[in-house]
């Protein structure tokens, strides 16, 4: 088959296109041909292997996966020996240890029926941002009523986080630059802030909860955005240094919270397909739609990922074999 294979971190130029034999299905595993397959930030940092502490599951050396990508969504070809909830020829969506290939191998306890009301290169594009989003606003128990704040509310996780309060009824303010503020918009926000002219401690109102998914802001600040029990949610940064790429600042607020009324919460999202299915229902009932900026073909993945990287893009991006 055709894949992308990363044999070195760095740039984009790592990722070549090349034959690679077909992966075969081992008990407990479901070989999919791939549709599309979704590119998130956390493939930015499997090419570049940065931060670098992250190199000690990546690998340290080389990335012990060759084939990048998690996100897929495609139709089941083969089933392992044991696997009884699927059948071949199901449109299934899920993460894959690389699924920039034309065959990705999947775990059914990562993976989940698709949404029958979107394509499959709209369902690629859901797992690992959609999950994440979902399980912030679990984590931050939002409910109706509560006021949320989405910090990096344009992007991959950001776009699905203000769409799932919206449907859970909460009023939702979005942060994002100024060329984006229509997605965010047409996305259900109640109001939109420019970073860019806006800066965040003039905002002069307090959130039930905070959803941080990009910048580098102090905790402090972000607690000053609270109400006195409200909850603080760092799904990651941008903005560290090269050895922890800001997750000292998630730790800090996760060892902090005990001794604040606040809840300060260090988000380690689950890629599981019970949540999956809850994703699905929300899409089907027309609560969700992944906000999909950009289809690459897999010979343009590397420029998929910059793109990603860049944080120009709207929303998400698919690769297509």
């Amino acid at each position: 088959m055709k894949a992308i294979v990363q044999d070195h971190y760095g740039t984009s130029d790592q990722l070549v296109l090349t034959d690679v034999p077909d992966p075969v299905p081992g008990p407990g595993e479901v070989l999919v041909r791939v549709a599309a397959a979704g590119v998130d930030r956390g493939t930015c940092h499997v090419m570049t292997g940065l931060p670098l502490v992250a190199r000690l599951g990546l690998g340290l050396r080389r990335p012990k996966d060759r084939i990048p990508g998690r996100d897929v969504a495609g139709t089941v070809v083969s089933l392992g020996q044991g696997v009884t909830t699927y059948a071949i020829g199901d449109a299934v969506f899920g993460t894959a240890r690389g699924s920039f290939a034309e065959l990705a191998v999947l775990p059914p306890t990562r993976m989940a029926r698709c949404p029958s009301t979107v394509a499959l290169e709209e369902a690629a594009a859901v797992p690992v941002s959609g999950l994440t989003a979902l399980q912030a606003l679990r984590a931050a128990k939002v409910t109706s009523g509560d006021r949320v704040l989405v910090i990096g509310a344009s992007g991959g996780v950001g776009s699905f986080a203000v769409q799932l309060a919206v449907h859970l009824g909460a009023e939702v303010t979005g942060v994002c630059g100024p060329a984006k503020a229509d997605l965010v918009r047409s996305l259900g926000a109640h109001r939109v802030v420019d970073h860019t002219t806006t800066p965040l401690e003039t905002l002069g109102e307090q959130f039930d909860a905070v959803i941080d998914i990009a910048g580098h802001r102090p905790v402090g600040l972000l607690r000053r955005l609270l109400t006195e029990r409200g909850a603080l949610v760092v799904v990651g940064s941008e903005g560290g240094g090269r050895w922890l790429g800001g997750l000292e600042r998630s730790i800090g607020a996760a060892l902090l919270s005990p001794f604040v009324k606040q809840k300060l919460v260090m988000l380690v999202a689950s890629e599981n397909g019970s949540d999956l299915a809850d994703l699905t229902e929300v899409i089907e009932r027309g609560g969700l739609r992944p906000a999909l900026e950009r289809t690459f073909p897999l010979n343009e993945a590397g420029a998929a990922v910059d793109h990603v990287a860049s944080g120009r893009a709207r929303g998400k991006v698919v690769v297509t074999p």
